[in-house]
């Protein structure tokens, strides 16, 4: 089975450098040109589920990748962002965050907000429920996630048995970031990560970085 897991579009808090977590954010107009670019790269993959974290900013980018695809996108609460509680929004969260980027075994969870172990559990109780059987039952079916930076990265850490320590390992997830796995049974093999269908000369990251 193909699996396709993909990052949300922009959203204004992206642009800005606050961390959203569960804040249910929508995406801006680059955010929505993004997804409409993913589309294009995508139009001719013949996907037959969509799973979707149930924020709009996921959401969205799921309704945009599905295009004319008579297919129902499901929501799934296991897969929204990672929960940074109180440090939702915060223009100068880093001190406290600087562990969750640069030693993730390291981090700690501030009080109201969600641990790298609970999102590695929920993520895998996802894969366990949902995408594990279709692979069994449906090893011929392609199949889309549309989620989030950390949330898609503790996916990918299920799929690749990898530990903690790694969950950054790989490309950094971009705005529409796209992740292409062979799923047989209960493992999985990475084909393609880190894709992008849009030009760098237009994406605000690497104009950053060129500075």
């Amino acid at each position: 089975m193909k699996l396709y897991i993909i990052r949300h579009g922009e959203t204004d808090w992206n642009k800005e450098g606050k961390p959203q977590g569960q804040t249910d954010i929508e995406l801006n107009e680059h955010g929505l040109s993004l997804a409409e670019l993913t589309s294009d790269g995508l139009k001719d993959v013949s996907i037959d589920y969509i799973f979707s974290s149930p924020l709009k900013r996921a959401y969205k980018t799921a309704e945009i990748l599905k295009r004319d695809r008579n297919i129902e996108i499901v929501c799934d609460d296991r897969l929204k962002e990672v929960s940074f509680g109180p440090l939702e929004g915060s223009k100068k969260p880093e001190p406290e965050l600087k562990n969750f980027f640069n030693d993730p075994e390291a981090y700690r969870a501030p009080e109201g907000a969600e641990s790298f172990e609970a999102l590695i559990e929920r993520t895998n109780n996802f894969l366990k429920e949902k995408i594990y059987p279709l692979a069994e039952k449906k090893p011929n079916a392609t199949v889309l996630i549309s989620g989030h930076g950390a949330m898609n990265k503790a996916l990918m850490l299920n799929l690749k048995r990898l530990s903690l320590k790694d969950i950054w390992k790989g490309p950094f997830q971009r705005n529409c970031c796209v992740n292409l796995y062979e799923v047989i049974g209960e493992r999985a093999y990475p084909l393609e990560e880190g894709k992008i269908f849009y030009s760098q000369d237009n994406d605000p990251f690497f104009t950053a970085m060129k500075r």
